[in-house]
């Protein structure tokens, strides 16, 4: 599916593929910072001390989605900028591109991104050694690993749409819906491998966002009834 937003949406525009991987870049930057912070924590720390490590890790995760966050208002600053400039050297005064289209594709950019870290470090676990679910633990961590990934790549889209509007129209209320979203979708994954515990809420939550999104976006019931009836 994202794959298909990629090719359906963005790939024929130079200019959204510009967006989309700048925006990847962006929340790599934040990966990395976080990653780093996180890091420097463990070395400092005792190893031995498992309540501490946990908390550490609880601690990373946290402090990766608020620095993401962070990068994500850095980078909506960044395109307003940009929008000016192409406002200024457009010779009828107005950007080829609109704040809600390079919120969805900056949002798809952080999406990918994450989504493809995400398989990263998923095909390198099943290179080996061992076998999933050898100790009596769930033979599904790929396919809920897969299912995760999906919604988080969605989120990213409809979060994308969210932020930028909450800025736009200075509605802080919606930017800090964002962030409480996505700490809870990331604090979720700390039930697995109950993944029930952090599949459902995440999918529960991505409708609700892309409910959300769709009419922040000028969607309406008709027009939804209007294309899933195939009618013009």
């Amino acid at each position: 599916p994202a794959f298909g937003l990629f090719v359906f949406t963005i790939a024929r525009d130079p200019l959204r593929i510009i967006i989309l991987i700048a925006g990847a870049f962006f929340w790599l930057v934040s990966l990395l910072l976080s990653s780093l912070i996180w890091f420097i924590a463990v070395k400092a720390s005792d190893p031995r001390d498992e309540s501490l490590q946990k908390g550490l890790l609880i601690f990373g995760v946290m402090f990766s989605v608020l620095l993401q966050e962070a990068f994500r208002f850095l980078y909506y600053k960044l395109l307003r900028k940009a929008i000016e400039g192409l406002v200024a050297l457009s010779e009828d005064g107005c950007s080829p591109i609109s704040i809600q289209q390079m919120a969805y594709v900056a949002g798809v950019g952080f999406g990918l991104m994450s989504g493809a870290f995400s398989m990263i470090n998923l095909l390198a676990d099943a290179l080996g050694p061992g076998t999933v679910g050898i100790h009596g633990d769930s033979q599904l961590y790929f396919l809920t690993s897969a299912f995760m990934t999906m919604v988080l790549i969605f989120l990213h889209t409809f979060w994308g749409i969210l932020f930028f509007h909450g800025c736009e129209h200075r509605r802080w209320w919606e930017i800090t819906a964002v962030v409480v979203m996505h700490l809870a979708v990331s604090g979720s994954t700390f039930f697995n491998p109950l993944y029930v515990g952090s599949l459902v809420p995440s999918y529960l939550l991505m409708a609700a966002a892309a409910t959300w999104a769709y009419m922040l976006s000028g969607g309406s019931a008709q027009n939804l009834r209007r294309f899933l009836l195939c009618k013009s």
